[in-house]
């Protein structure tokens, strides 16, 4: 591994993240801050740092993270993604353990969409009878 910087993007939900990893001793930052005082639960930092702890790396990269768009959750699976691809860059002979593991998948899930006629995507008006 060298001391290059590696990019890559990542998408969930209605959010997009720009991920940098490079060498170094561990830092994780999302939006200019620290990334437990940005992901304030607990299992959301573990959703989004997987892909380091699956390939027990955690300590050695430092990966500095630009987030917009969706909530928290959405943010961290675009963090997910966006490091598991950044660390193919990295090094090509992690992917099939990435790839096993799921974090190269783009999740499809998306909100539906409003129909006309419906307070919400699939809610009904109160029916009726007189």
């Amino acid at each position: 591994m060298t001391d290059n910087k590696f990019a890559a993007t990542g998408r969930r939900k209605e959010s997009t993240a720009r991920v940098i990893i490079s060498q170094g001793k561990g830092s994780f930052i999302i939006n200019k801050k620290k990334a437990r005082d940005y992901l304030l639960r607990d299992t959301v930092l573990q959703y989004a740092s997987e892909p380091m702890e699956a390939l027990e790396m955690a300590g050695q990269l430092d990966i500095v993270c630009t987030t917009s768009g969706g909530g928290l959750s959405g943010q961290a699976g675009a963090i997910r993604l966006g490091i598991a691809r950044a660390l193919i860059l990295l090094d090509p002979e992690l992917r099939p353990a990435l790839k096993k593991e799921g974090f190269l998948t783009r999740d499809p899930r998306a909100v539906e969409r409003k129909k006309y006629g419906q307070p919400k995507a699939r809610k009904k008006f109160q029916y009726s009878k007189r």
